[in-house]
């Protein structure tokens, strides 16, 4: 990427976390994070992420981080609005952790392409079982904070995200990188982290088919 200025879209989890340590790698420079938050409160889209644990990463990180908030009904205008501030700020680059779904790596790459901002994949084409053992080669620590109840078991959110539990997953035909959201992950450690993420889990909460494990900063 040559020196390249880019950002970074970034849930918390783990395919953001390596798509940037990767685009890093190949030479660009992170100038921006940006996450979607929900609309109704302080919760990342997906990964239900409090804000201030993802301000957390970012200070970890040591990358100015820009939030934009929407339901699933404005969600376009609210990322094209995140595009634009990255533009003003002469970001023309956006790094994604898309894998192998064509549709979605289509959507971010047409509606980047609105506002002239390329969008690198740094995933794509990877292997599942490859991408979550790199992710953990590299060095990256994380662990599970959301599971769907009918395809994850309820038990394992919580659970470090380690080798072994790749392994309890893969006895069970549980895709590794949870790609049709079984699963979601929150990264506290790794290359591209200053310094590590301190949490505790304060609770595990159910709501609408999933299961929450609801995480706090240590003090």
């Amino acid at each position: 990427m040559n020196n390249q200025p880019f950002f970074a879209s970034w849930s918390g989890g783990k395919d953001s976390a390596l798509a940037l340590h990767r685009a890093i790698q190949n030479g660009g420079r992170p100038e921006r994070l940006l996450t979607m938050f929900d609309s109704g409160g302080d919760r990342s889209k997906s990964h239900a992420v409090s804000e201030a644990i993802i301000r957390e990463q970012a200070n970890a990180i040591g990358i100015p981080l820009v939030i934009r908030r929407s339901g699933w009904t404005d969600y376009r205008e609210q990322f094209l609005s995140g595009l634009d501030e990255m533009k003003v700020g002469g970001i023309q680059t956006g790094v994604f952790g898309d894998i192998d779904l064509e549709d979605h790596r289509k959507w971010v790459a047409d509606t980047c392409a609105e506002r002239g901002i390329e969008a690198v994949h740094p995933l794509w084409g990877m292997g599942r079982t490859e991408v979550v053992r790199s992710f953990l080669d590299a060095g990256f620590r994380a662990t599970v904070v959301v599971g769907h109840d009918e395809r994850f078991p309820a038990e394992w959110v919580g659970r470090t995200f380690d080798h072994q539990l790749i392994r309890d997953m893969e006895s069970l035909g549980i895709d590794p990188c949870g790609e049709a959201g079984e699963f979601h992950t929150l990264v506290t450690d790794g290359p591209v982290f200053k310094d590590p993420l301190r949490l505790n889990q304060a609770d595990l909460l159910k709501r609408d088919g999933y299961s929450f494990a609801r995480m706090e900063l240590s003090e």
